[in-house]
């Protein structure tokens, strides 16, 4: 039977404490703040700090905090460490790696042999299970793996029990596909327990059974309401359009990752969703799937047909690498950097029987026009710029220069077409911005009035550190299922914050 213990009898301590991802996960399982947060980055201290008031955090090095000094002769329940991954993960390339970043990781050691905590559990990358010796700046292959070998060793040696796995973020309620090697080791004689999936591929028996929830999906953290700047337009534009900084021209791969995520995501999608804009003053915008029967049309609603896709920017290379995603499946990995934009296509009606008429943008939350639409100018309208820009990096064949008229449409023509159910809708603009801070954060499965943009003391956090905090951070559906799951008697009734 498991130990019974009050809910304060223990302490609870997260080292390497980051912006409160673990920390966050922990309050949510047990009910209760974390005792001691430790990092030595002042910008993430301030923002565990504004999140987690009546927590005593050390702004230091983890091995410059004493656990005995600290602790004060009382028991540890559980220590949480998410030690620095850069070093080990297969994202760093071939980029020098620092032996003593990698050995971060030894001051679970440090716990173990001075206050021995009941229960350690430590979130890394999966390339953890790698860590070996370092020479001039680069892991030795052929020892791959002895220095984890031997850190699970000394473990044991102080009496712990040992057991790692990987684990997914969105088989636990998150809309990320993060996936993260945990290991959890325990002195207390009971056994380790590994938290079952809550979440599942909608597309499984688990789910379609009612066993497991659907996961939750990047379209459903996304912030509709944003304006999504063409790519097209220039700089000084957008600024002057939306008052928002962009950069233009878009880098090379970004552009061609566009026309991959457009081709697979847009043209070559049968069922793109419908956004539905409620002007009776309403601040929600719903999605609803066009496979089913459309909601009630109401003079104050209107409706937009539309299929954004998620690119991926900042990596290196392209040709069939797959960074184009599609909206309806959880977020790929967050970062220490912004990297995930929202590609958003603009459609009309398309008549060809009809000449050409001028043809505007329109932001992504906004509805279809239905203006009939044939050979089209480039100016004042997107539309030429799309085709080109298609047949330029999907399409066969020279295509055509921007600057000219654009050659008649032929109902062979896929480029700039989709076919929704037998009607024919032109693209006539691709909007593209950044996804915000808290749209990432919400990806990370965070509580959606979690603090990132100030600290305890009200000043202001950077974008750029807002971003860092939550590449670094730990999805809280870890920590929550995983404390659950193997400290139970220090839990409380769950909290429901995710839908």
């Amino acid at each position: 039977m498991p130990r019974q213990v009050s809910l304060y009898d223990e302490l609870i301590v997260d080292n390497f404490a980051g912006g409160g991802g673990a920390s966050t996960g922990i309050e949510l399982a047990t009910g209760r703040p974390v005792d001691i947060a430790i990092n030595h980055d002042p910008a993430a201290i301030a923002m565990h700090k504004a999140n987690h008031p009546y927590t005593r955090h050390y702004c230091e090095s983890v091995w410059d905090v004493d656990p005995r000094k600290i602790t004060k002769g009382r028991s540890v329940g559980l220590v949480w460490l998410s030690p620095d991954c850069k070093h080990f993960s297969k994202a760093k390339g071939g980029k020098p790696v620092e032996k003593e970043i990698r050995g971060l990781a030894w001051v679970a050691i440090r716990w173990a042999a001075t206050v021995r905590p009941r229960v350690i559990m430590l979130e890394n990358v999966e390339e953890f299970k790698t860590w070996g010796p370092v020479k001039d700046g680069q892991p030795i292959r052929s020892q791959a793996g002895q220095t984890f070998d031997s850190f699970v060793n000394a473990l044991r040696r102080y009496g712990y029990s040992i057991e790692h796995r990987e684990l997914r973020a969105c088989d636990y309620g998150a809309p990320t596909i993060r996936k993260r090697l945990f290991l959890v080791a325990r002195c207390d004689g009971q056994s380790i327990v590994w938290p079952e999936p809550t979440h599942g591929d909608p597309a499984s028996e688990a789910v379609k059974s009612g066993k497991l929830k659907p996961w939750r999906t990047a379209a459903e953290i996304i912030e509709w309401s944003l304006p999504c700047p063409s790519i097209f337009a220039t700089s000084e534009e957008i600024q002057k359009q939306y008052g928002v900084r962009a950069v233009r021209p878009l880098a090379e791969n970004t552009l061609k990752r566009i026309a991959r995520g457009m081709q697979k995501f847009v043209i070559d999608n049968p069922d793109p969703f419908i956004v539905r804009v409620n002007y009776s003053g309403s601040e929600h915008h719903y999605c609803d799937p066009i496979n089913k029967p459309l909601s009630t049309i109401t003079a104050k609603n209107d409706w937009g047909v539309v299929t954004p896709s998620l690119i991926q920017i900042g990596q290196q290379g392209f040709g069939g690498d797959g960074r184009q995603f599609d909206i309806n499946a959880p977020l790929t990995t967050i970062v220490t950097k912004a990297e995930h934009c929202v590609v958003a296509p603009t459609l009309i009606q398309y008549h060809s029987e009809q000449s050409g008429k001028e043809v505007r943008g329109q932001k992504v939350d906004r509805p279809c026009h239905t203006e009939p639409l044939n050979t089209v100018m480039t100016s004042p309208g997107h539309f030429g710029e799309v085709r080109a820009f298609m047949v330029k990096y999907y399409g066969q064949g020279d295509g055509q220069d921007i600057d000219e008229s654009l050659h008649t449409i032929t109902a062979q023509d896929r480029f700039g077409l989709v076919t929704v159910h037998g009607e024919q809708y032109a693209i006539i603009d691709i909007g593209l911005r950044m996804l915000t801070p808290r749209e990432l954060f919400n990806a990370q499965g965070f509580p959606p009035d979690y603090v990132i943009d100030t600290g305890l003391d009200g000043k202001p956090i950077s974008k750029s550190a807002q971003v860092a905090r939550c590449g670094n951070a730990v999805p809280p559906p870890f920590a929550e299922a995983l404390v659950r799951a193997n400290l139970s008697e220090m839990c409380v009734e769950q909290l429901e914050y995710l839908k």
